[in-house]
Protein backbone atom coordinates (compact mmCIF):
# COMPACT_ATOMS: atom_id res chain seq x y z
CA UNK A 1 0.00 0.00 0.00
CA UNK A 2 2.95 2.52 0.74
CA UNK A 3 5.78 3.29 -1.30
CA UNK A 4 8.47 5.87 -1.40
CA UNK A 5 8.21 8.82 -3.62
CA UNK A 6 9.22 12.20 -4.29
CA UNK A 7 9.30 14.91 -2.30
CA UNK A 8 5.87 16.83 -1.67
CA UNK A 9 5.86 20.99 -1.79
CA UNK A 10 4.04 22.04 1.99
CA UNK A 11 0.46 24.31 1.58
CA UNK A 12 1.07 27.36 3.47
CA UNK A 13 -2.28 28.69 4.99
CA UNK A 14 -3.76 31.97 5.83
CA UNK A 15 -4.09 33.47 9.57
CA UNK A 16 -7.02 33.14 11.18
CA UNK A 17 -8.98 35.73 13.33
CA UNK A 18 -8.03 36.38 16.91
CA UNK A 19 -9.63 35.46 19.62
CA UNK A 20 -11.83 38.13 22.22
CA UNK A 21 -12.52 38.76 25.27
CA UNK A 22 -16.58 38.20 25.88
CA UNK A 23 -19.26 39.24 28.38
CA UNK A 24 -22.65 37.43 27.59
CA UNK A 25 -26.45 37.95 27.99
CA UNK A 26 -29.49 37.20 26.81
CA UNK A 27 -32.82 38.38 25.39
CA UNK A 28 -35.64 37.00 22.56
CA UNK A 29 -36.06 38.25 19.50
CA UNK A 30 -40.10 38.03 18.14
CA UNK A 31 -40.93 35.45 15.77
CA UNK A 32 -40.57 36.25 11.69
CA UNK A 33 -42.91 35.87 9.54
CA UNK A 34 -45.46 35.02 12.21
CA UNK A 35 -43.57 31.26 12.28
CA UNK A 36 -43.69 30.24 15.83
CA UNK A 37 -40.54 30.12 17.37
CA UNK A 38 -39.62 27.47 19.40
CA UNK A 39 -35.98 26.66 20.80
CA UNK A 40 -34.01 29.44 22.96
CA UNK A 41 -32.65 32.53 21.33
CA UNK A 42 -29.67 34.06 23.01
CA UNK A 43 -27.88 37.14 23.02
CA UNK A 44 -24.31 37.93 23.05
CA UNK A 45 -23.14 41.22 24.20
CA UNK A 46 -19.30 41.79 23.33
CA UNK A 47 -16.85 43.80 24.56
CA UNK A 48 -13.58 44.52 22.69
CA UNK A 49 -14.44 44.43 19.49
CA UNK A 50 -11.68 45.65 17.19
CA UNK A 51 -12.17 45.26 13.18
CA UNK A 52 -9.44 42.53 12.08
CA UNK A 53 -6.92 43.39 9.52
CA UNK A 54 -6.64 40.44 7.45
CA UNK A 55 -4.24 39.99 4.27
CA UNK A 56 -5.47 40.77 0.71
CA UNK A 57 -5.48 36.71 -0.39
CA UNK A 58 -8.03 36.23 1.92
CA UNK A 59 -10.15 38.57 0.35
CA UNK A 60 -10.40 38.16 -2.83
CA UNK A 61 -10.72 34.96 -4.94
CA UNK A 62 -8.18 32.92 -6.93
CA UNK A 63 -7.34 34.74 -10.18
CA UNK A 64 -7.94 31.37 -11.71
CA UNK A 65 -11.56 30.52 -13.02
CA UNK A 66 -11.80 27.70 -10.21
CA UNK A 67 -10.49 24.07 -10.44
CA UNK A 68 -11.56 20.82 -11.67
CA UNK A 69 -12.39 20.07 -7.81
CA UNK A 70 -15.28 22.76 -7.48
CA UNK A 71 -17.95 20.74 -9.63
CA UNK A 72 -17.56 17.52 -7.89
CA UNK A 73 -19.61 17.59 -4.65
CA UNK A 74 -23.51 17.98 -5.84
CA UNK A 75 -25.15 17.30 -1.88
CA UNK A 76 -24.10 18.77 1.44
CA UNK A 77 -25.62 16.27 3.93
CA UNK A 78 -26.31 17.31 7.46
CA UNK A 79 -24.35 16.33 10.07
CA UNK A 80 -25.97 13.76 12.70
CA UNK A 81 -27.37 14.72 16.15
CA UNK A 82 -24.72 13.33 18.94
CA UNK A 83 -24.77 13.75 22.47
CA UNK A 84 -20.89 14.89 22.94
CA UNK A 85 -20.32 18.63 23.81
CA UNK A 86 -18.72 19.57 20.23
CA UNK A 87 -19.48 22.16 18.24
CA UNK A 88 -19.15 21.88 14.36
CA UNK A 89 -17.93 25.20 13.17
CA UNK A 90 -17.19 25.48 9.54
CA UNK A 91 -13.69 27.57 8.07
CA UNK A 92 -12.59 28.58 4.87
CA UNK A 93 -9.88 27.45 3.33
CA UNK A 94 -8.05 27.49 -0.16
CA UNK A 95 -6.86 24.83 -1.87
CA UNK A 96 -5.61 25.16 -6.04
CA UNK A 97 -7.81 27.89 -7.63
CA UNK A 98 -10.61 27.90 -5.12
CA UNK A 99 -11.96 28.41 -1.76
CA UNK A 100 -13.81 25.67 0.07
CA UNK A 101 -15.37 25.34 3.33
CA UNK A 102 -13.68 23.07 5.81
CA UNK A 103 -15.00 22.03 9.05
CA UNK A 104 -13.67 21.73 12.59
CA UNK A 105 -14.93 20.29 15.84
CA UNK A 106 -14.45 22.51 19.25
CA UNK A 107 -15.20 21.72 22.37
CA UNK A 108 -18.39 22.99 24.55
CA UNK A 109 -20.33 23.82 27.86
CA UNK A 110 -23.25 21.74 28.11
CA UNK A 111 -25.36 25.39 29.40
CA UNK A 112 -24.32 26.96 25.99
CA UNK A 113 -27.02 27.44 23.06
CA UNK A 114 -24.92 24.90 20.92
CA UNK A 115 -25.94 27.28 17.37
CA UNK A 116 -25.32 30.80 18.76
CA UNK A 117 -21.91 29.19 20.47
CA UNK A 118 -20.80 27.48 16.95
CA UNK A 119 -21.27 31.30 15.73
CA UNK A 120 -19.68 32.89 17.88
CA UNK A 121 -16.54 30.70 17.85
CA UNK A 122 -16.91 30.67 13.96
CA UNK A 123 -16.56 34.93 14.42
CA UNK A 124 -14.25 35.38 17.09
CA UNK A 125 -12.15 32.55 17.70
CA UNK A 126 -9.04 30.82 15.56
CA UNK A 127 -8.98 27.55 13.20
CA UNK A 128 -7.10 25.03 14.92
CA UNK A 129 -5.36 24.48 11.15
CA UNK A 130 -3.54 27.26 9.83
CA UNK A 131 -4.62 26.32 6.37
CA UNK A 132 -7.80 27.81 7.38
CA UNK A 133 -9.23 31.33 7.95
CA UNK A 134 -12.56 33.63 8.58
CA UNK A 135 -12.83 37.08 7.80
CA UNK A 136 -16.29 37.33 10.02
CA UNK A 137 -16.05 39.83 13.18
CA UNK A 138 -17.05 39.55 16.60
CA UNK A 139 -20.52 40.63 16.69
CA UNK A 140 -21.99 42.69 19.50
CA UNK A 141 -25.52 40.78 19.18
CA UNK A 142 -25.98 37.31 18.55
CA UNK A 143 -28.95 35.29 18.24
CA UNK A 144 -30.89 32.23 16.89
CA UNK A 145 -34.16 30.37 17.11
CA UNK A 146 -35.49 27.49 15.54
CA UNK A 147 -39.04 26.97 14.50
CA UNK A 148 -41.44 23.92 14.11
CA UNK A 149 -41.15 24.93 10.29
CA UNK A 150 -37.53 23.54 10.17
CA UNK A 151 -36.30 27.11 9.69
CA UNK A 152 -33.33 28.65 11.75
CA UNK A 153 -33.81 32.59 12.52
CA UNK A 154 -30.48 34.02 13.00
CA UNK A 155 -29.99 37.82 14.54
CA UNK A 156 -26.38 39.19 13.83
CA UNK A 157 -25.61 42.88 14.62
CA UNK A 158 -24.20 44.67 11.69
CA UNK A 159 -20.77 45.23 12.83
CA UNK A 160 -19.99 41.28 11.95
CA UNK A 161 -20.00 42.38 8.83
CA UNK A 162 -17.54 44.80 8.62
CA UNK A 163 -14.80 43.08 6.33
CA UNK A 164 -14.40 44.08 2.78
CA UNK A 165 -14.29 41.49 0.25
CA UNK A 166 -15.07 39.99 -3.27
CA UNK A 167 -17.88 38.45 -4.13
CA UNK A 168 -16.56 34.78 -4.39
CA UNK A 169 -15.53 35.92 -0.61
CA UNK A 170 -18.68 36.97 0.22
CA UNK A 171 -21.15 34.65 -1.47
CA UNK A 172 -18.51 32.00 0.58
CA UNK A 173 -18.47 33.68 4.10
CA UNK A 174 -22.51 33.57 3.87
CA UNK A 175 -22.44 30.46 3.42
CA UNK A 176 -19.93 29.39 6.01
CA UNK A 177 -22.49 31.16 8.17
CA UNK A 178 -25.29 28.73 6.93
CA UNK A 179 -23.56 25.61 6.98
CA UNK A 180 -22.18 26.28 10.74
CA UNK A 181 -25.51 27.33 12.11
CA UNK A 182 -27.27 24.15 10.55
CA UNK A 183 -24.36 21.92 11.84
CA UNK A 184 -24.74 22.89 15.17
CA UNK A 185 -28.65 22.61 14.69
CA UNK A 186 -28.30 19.11 13.46
CA UNK A 187 -26.25 17.58 15.57
CA UNK A 188 -27.94 19.53 18.83
CA UNK A 189 -30.88 17.24 17.79
CA UNK A 190 -32.38 20.76 17.24
CA UNK A 191 -33.69 20.31 13.63
CA UNK A 192 -35.32 17.33 11.41
CA UNK A 193 -32.11 16.23 9.35
CA UNK A 194 -34.41 14.24 7.78
CA UNK A 195 -36.56 17.11 5.78
CA UNK A 196 -34.98 20.72 4.04
CA UNK A 197 -33.31 22.66 6.87
CA UNK A 198 -33.53 26.84 5.66
CA UNK A 199 -32.05 29.84 7.33
CA UNK A 200 -33.05 33.02 8.05
CA UNK A 201 -30.71 36.31 8.66
CA UNK A 202 -32.00 39.36 10.49
CA UNK A 203 -29.09 41.76 11.09
CA UNK A 204 -30.20 44.20 13.92
CA UNK A 205 -33.72 42.64 13.21
CA UNK A 206 -34.38 43.52 9.77
CA UNK A 207 -34.32 41.57 6.66
CA UNK A 208 -33.24 43.06 3.20
CA UNK A 209 -29.38 43.47 4.87
CA UNK A 210 -27.02 43.49 2.21
CA UNK A 211 -23.72 41.16 3.38
CA UNK A 212 -20.32 42.01 2.90
CA UNK A 213 -21.50 44.61 0.27
CA UNK A 214 -22.49 41.35 -2.20
CA UNK A 215 -24.99 38.76 -0.88
CA UNK A 216 -28.75 40.72 0.14
CA UNK A 217 -30.57 38.59 2.91
CA UNK A 218 -33.50 38.95 1.42
CA UNK A 219 -34.79 35.51 1.54
CA UNK A 220 -34.46 31.97 3.26
CA UNK A 221 -30.90 30.20 2.92
CA UNK A 222 -30.11 26.53 2.33
CA UNK A 223 -26.99 24.93 2.15
CA UNK A 224 -24.81 25.04 -1.33
CA UNK A 225 -22.88 21.98 -2.01
CA UNK A 226 -20.32 23.63 -4.38
CA UNK A 227 -18.92 25.35 -1.72
CA UNK A 228 -18.11 22.14 0.14
CA UNK A 229 -14.43 20.75 -0.11
CA UNK A 230 -14.62 17.87 -1.91
CA UNK A 231 -11.48 16.91 0.43
CA UNK A 232 -11.04 16.98 3.89
CA UNK A 233 -9.27 15.60 6.65
CA UNK A 234 -11.39 15.14 9.89
CA UNK A 235 -8.42 13.05 11.90
CA UNK A 236 -5.75 13.69 13.13
CA UNK A 237 -6.59 17.71 13.67
CA UNK A 238 -3.61 20.01 12.74
CA UNK A 239 -0.63 20.05 15.50
CA UNK A 240 -2.19 16.91 17.47
CA UNK A 241 0.46 14.51 19.04
CA UNK A 242 0.26 11.00 19.23
CA UNK A 243 1.68 8.04 21.19
CA UNK A 244 0.15 5.01 20.46
CA UNK A 245 -0.03 3.61 16.53
CA UNK A 246 -1.82 3.30 14.33
CA UNK A 247 -2.47 6.58 13.48
CA UNK A 248 -5.95 6.10 12.45
CA UNK A 249 -6.98 8.80 9.38
CA UNK A 250 -10.20 9.70 8.81
CA UNK A 251 -12.23 12.43 6.26
CA UNK A 252 -14.54 12.89 3.67
CA UNK A 253 -13.87 13.35 -0.13
CA UNK A 254 -15.21 12.84 -3.61
CA UNK A 255 -13.47 12.41 -6.29
CA UNK A 256 -14.26 11.32 -10.03
CA UNK A 257 -12.54 7.92 -9.94
CA UNK A 258 -13.70 6.76 -5.89
CA UNK A 259 -9.82 6.73 -4.86
CA UNK A 260 -8.20 9.28 -3.03
CA UNK A 261 -4.30 9.47 -2.74
CA UNK A 262 -2.53 10.53 0.27
CA UNK A 263 0.90 10.81 0.91
CA UNK A 264 3.23 11.44 4.12
CA UNK A 265 6.03 13.71 4.16
CA UNK A 266 8.89 14.47 7.04
CA UNK A 267 8.73 18.00 8.49
CA UNK A 268 12.12 19.50 9.65
CA UNK A 269 13.20 22.71 10.89
CA UNK A 270 9.11 23.63 10.69
CA UNK A 271 9.81 22.77 7.04
CA UNK A 272 8.07 20.05 4.89
CA UNK A 273 10.73 17.90 3.40
CA UNK A 274 10.77 14.53 1.43
CA UNK A 275 7.64 12.22 1.50
CA UNK A 276 8.06 9.14 3.48
CA UNK A 277 4.96 7.30 2.37
CA UNK A 278 2.54 7.74 0.02
CA UNK A 279 -0.69 5.27 -1.11
CA UNK A 280 -3.91 5.49 -1.76
CA UNK A 281 -7.66 4.99 -0.34
CA UNK A 282 -11.08 4.22 -1.62
CA UNK A 283 -14.09 5.98 -1.19
CA UNK A 284 -16.94 3.07 -0.08
CA UNK A 285 -19.51 5.21 -1.89
CA UNK A 286 -17.74 5.10 -5.32
CA UNK A 287 -16.99 7.56 -7.94
CA UNK A 288 -18.77 11.16 -7.35
CA UNK A 289 -20.07 10.24 -4.09
CA UNK A 290 -18.89 12.15 -1.44
CA UNK A 291 -18.46 9.86 1.52
CA UNK A 292 -16.21 9.22 4.60
CA UNK A 293 -12.64 7.78 4.24
CA UNK A 294 -10.06 5.79 6.37
CA UNK A 295 -6.82 4.36 6.79
CA UNK A 296 -4.07 3.78 9.39
CA UNK A 297 -0.24 4.53 9.06
CA UNK A 298 2.69 3.15 11.39
CA UNK A 299 5.30 5.85 10.71
CA UNK A 300 8.23 5.81 13.30
CA UNK A 301 8.36 9.02 15.50
CA UNK A 302 8.45 12.47 14.17
CA UNK A 303 6.89 15.12 12.96
CA UNK A 304 4.54 14.42 9.35
CA UNK A 305 2.43 16.61 6.94
CA UNK A 306 -0.14 14.71 6.00
CA UNK A 307 -1.77 15.10 2.51
CA UNK A 308 -4.98 13.42 1.32
CA UNK A 309 -5.99 14.82 -2.52
CA UNK A 310 -7.31 13.70 -5.82
CA UNK A 311 -5.06 13.02 -8.71
CA UNK A 312 -6.17 14.89 -11.66
CA UNK A 313 -6.66 13.01 -14.85
CA UNK A 314 -5.50 16.03 -17.25
CA UNK A 315 -2.69 16.93 -15.38
CA UNK A 316 -0.44 13.77 -14.40
CA UNK A 317 1.10 15.02 -10.85
CA UNK A 318 -1.44 17.93 -10.11
CA UNK A 319 -3.09 17.24 -6.46
CA UNK A 320 -6.93 18.37 -6.31
CA UNK A 321 -8.63 19.41 -3.51
CA UNK A 322 -5.79 19.10 -1.36
CA UNK A 323 -5.95 19.16 2.45
CA UNK A 324 -3.03 18.75 4.69
CA UNK A 325 -1.83 18.62 8.22
CA UNK A 326 0.85 18.26 10.41
CA UNK A 327 0.78 15.80 13.16
CA UNK A 328 3.70 14.59 15.90
CA UNK A 329 4.14 10.55 16.49
CA UNK A 330 5.96 10.83 20.00
CA UNK A 331 7.62 7.68 21.37
CA UNK A 332 5.80 5.40 23.60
Amino acid sequence: MASPSTALPGRHGAPGSGARRERRASRRFPAVDGLAIIGLSLTLALTGCTEKISEQDDVTMPTSTGSTASTLVTSAPLETATAAQTLPVYWLGRSNDDVFLFREFFPTAATDDPIVAALHTMMSAKPSDPDYFSLWNTPSRLGASVSAKNVITLDVSADAFGQKMDQGIADRSVSQLVYTATAAAAMAGLIDASSAVQVTVLVDGHTGFNAFGHVPLDKPLTRNPAFVAPVWIIDPANGSTYRTLPLKVKGQGVSPTGTLAWSLSHVKGGEVSDTYMTGTVSIPQGPNELGEFNFNLVPPPGSYQLSVYIVDPLVPGRQLGLDTKIVTISQP
